[in-house]
């Protein structure tokens, strides 16, 4: 076991491939302890990434590659501008709010950051927002991705936990409130601080407008619902509804409704039982083609082709980082690291509260050197076993998994989201840094509070019936 760690550390630090430095230094530990047979290294890779429910991976990250080609990041930030540009510091809360629903169609930090993020960091820039600024709230608010639904962690959890990944996408909507509401706070704490004003006139007809587009959409499942109370069959409801909001949609030309239908189409067709999860990604991608060919036709088959490219790339690269892992972490089950681990923490405590508060710790520095798949990959079967002896929901421990990894994200050495900022800001790595740093006050606090108000996580899927 310590050849194995020593090795896939040694290889970190000399600058190996997160997924490459799992992959030696598994066939390494294969080769010397002669654990398996060689052949069981290839059969477990495959196995790790020969999953249904991985098939959402792809189509997650193609959605969120078309949503960008198709212009809809162009209208997600008029339509928050609208909605809250009027307020001070109105460009660092449009940055938050068009995180918010750019979350609902991507899944992913990254494409929050490198989409919608480039336009929030050039218009705070214009407006003569610190760049620095600008970085920071573009950095906390990208973390917002993988936390609403639909999550591309959450998928990989689910997998490796064997838990309902609608029950998680359920989870992460009330932490992803509370997250909003922090960051929400915190950008009127520096706005009152630094003396930021509001970056568009309040006008109430623009506010109307972005008010009366939030209840188009609202009313859509009001709608179904009174149709279904008609006596139409669900399935004839919501067509009717759906055609009935596509034409409203042409004729008034709204800026947003349908991007802010893609998390209601994904989250109700898995709630009535349409499609599962893997299937809503699917429906996500479909969806986005509607809109880029059909409904803006601002897509060309130039940039399908290179969203579909740009898909293969990113998708290549996960799989490849959970087949190594997949790998690895079967070494560290068979060599009986979980069971040592379970061991060295229940002697340190018998409280679930202070194991939470170790394991927070531990995955906020693994979150700082290892890729959030990878993470989770190696983590989940390590203490998910102690999490169950704790008695904490695997659910929640989702939840607190994924946002500390999201976290991470923020901090070097290998931090994504550090990196596509300070190449979209042209800032050094340094500075990127101490701009993203005053940024993680809410969101350890919002840490801290999901790790400790299991409700804020649990209420939703109970109430629904995912979880008991």
């Amino acid at each position: 076991m310590l050849l194995l760690i020593g090795a896939f550390l040694v290889l970190m630090l000399v600058g190996v491939p997160v997924a490459v430095s799992m992959a030696v230094s598994s066939l390494l530990y294969l080769v010397f302890y002669g654990v398996a047979p060689d052949i069981i290294a290839a059969q477990r890779m495959i196995a790790g990434v020969e999953s249904f429910p991985l098939l959402a991976v792809p189509f997650f990250i193609f959605a969120g590659n078309l949503m960008n080609i198709a212009g809809v990041t162009g209208r997600i930030y008029s339509f928050a501008l609208a909605l809250v540009g009027w307020m001070k510091g109105g460009l660092a809360q449009v940055n938050i709010v068009g995180s918010v629903v750019f979350a609902g169609m991507s899944g992913a930090a990254l494409a929050d950051a490198a989409g919608i993020g480039t336009i929030e960091i050039k218009a705070m820039r214009d407006h003569g927002y610190p760049v620095e600024a600008a970085v920071g709230v573009t950095a906390a608010s990208s973390t917002l991705g993988p936390i609403f639904p639909p999550s591309l962690p959450f998928v990989i959890y689910g997998m490796m936990a064997n838990v309902s990944i609608g029950a998680l996408f359920m989870a992460g909507i009330l932490p992803g409130v509370v997250m909003t509401a922090l960051m929400m706070v915190t950008v009127a704490i520096f706005a009152h601080r630094r003396g930021w004003g509001s970056d568009t006139p309040f006008k109430l007809n623009r506010l109307a407008a972005a008010s009366i587009e939030v209840a188009v959409v609202c009313c859509f499942p009001l709608a179904v619902y009174a149709l279904v109370e008609m006596g139409l069959s669900l399935n004839i409801a919501v067509g009717i509804a759906l055609l009935i909001l596509i034409a409203c949609d042409w004729y008034f030309d709204f800026s947003a409704v349908m991007a802010l239908m893609t998390p209601i189409i994904l989250i109700g067709g898995m709630t009535m039982g349409w499609f599962t999860p893997t299937e809503a990604a699917m429906a996500a991608v479909i969806w986005s083609l509607f809109l880029g060919l059909v409904r803006y036709r601002t897509m060309t088959f130039a940039a399908l082709a290179k969203a579909s490219f740009d898909t293969i790339e990113t998708t290549a690269s996960v799989l490849f980082i959970v087949t190594a892992a997949s790998i690895f972490a079967w070494l560290l089950t068979v060599s009986q690291a979980a069971q040592l681990f379970s061991v060295f923490i229940t002697s340190l405590t018998e409280n679930k509260w202070v194991f939470l508060i170790l394991v927070n710790m531990l995955m906020l520095v693994v979150g700082c050197f290892l890729d959030t798949i990878a993470a989770i990959t190696i983590l989940v079967p390590i203490l998910l076993p102690i999490v169950v002896l704790y008695g904490i929901d695997p659910v929640h421990f989702g939840l607190i998994m994924t946002l500390n990894l999201m976290i991470g994200l923020l901090h070097p050495p290998l931090g994504m989201v550090l990196f596509v900022l300070s190449r979209v800001a042209k800032l050094s790595v340094e500075r990127t840094t101490m701009a993203i740093l005053p940024w993680l006050v809410p969101l350890i606090v919002a840490l801290i509070l999901i790790t400790f108000v299991p409700a804020i996580t649990l209420w939703l899927p109970t109430q629904m019936g995912l979880i008991r």
